[in-house]
């Protein structure tokens, strides 16, 4: 436990270091969940973290991710969310990939969700993963990459 807190201490540090240098000196909390290790911001001025769909927050999390990620297990990873911006969206997208599964099902037909980031990726998939009988899988070689939604063979 003393080395999680450690770790949650050295992430802290850097986001506040980070967010008072991009002039949003915000509130951060933690929530320690068996997917991740999660990173409420919130105050005023981060509005900026979630203009342009967001691109600011998912890059700050890409970075925390690179950084740190390599001290948590294998299969978790470091969310950061701003007011709720991320919780919402992730509902959404979680929403989209079950109603492509229902599409395959009814359709018979591989559905495609994307270009995603590997965060939102690793969303459809863990969703995906939820009924025995459907697959997903990335494809593309860049960053962001398009999940093939289709039923197990």
């Amino acid at each position: 436990m003393a080395e999680t807190n450690d770790l949650h201490v050295r992430v802290t540090e850097f986001l506040d270091k980070t967010l008072i240098a991009m002039g949003v000196p915000l509130e951060i909390s933690i929530d320690d969940t068996p997917d991740g290790v999660r990173f409420d911001l919130s105050g005023d001025g981060g509005e900026i973290l979630v203009r342009r769909r967001a691109e600011t927050l998912d890059a700050l999390q890409h970075i925390v991710n690179t950084a740190y990620r390599r001290h948590l297990d294998a299969d978790r990873t470091f969310v950061l969310d701003y007011l709720g911006y991320r919780r919402g969206k992730d509902a959404e997208l979680k929403q989209m990939a079950r109603f492509a599964m229902e599409k395959v099902k009814s359709t018979g037909a591989a559905q495609e969700i994307g270009p995603l980031n590997p965060y939102a990726r690793r969303l459809v998939h863990m969703t995906v993963a939820e009924d025995p009988n459907m697959t997903s899988e990335s494809i593309g070689d860049a960053f962001m990459k398009t999940v093939i939604i289709s039923t197990k063979r």
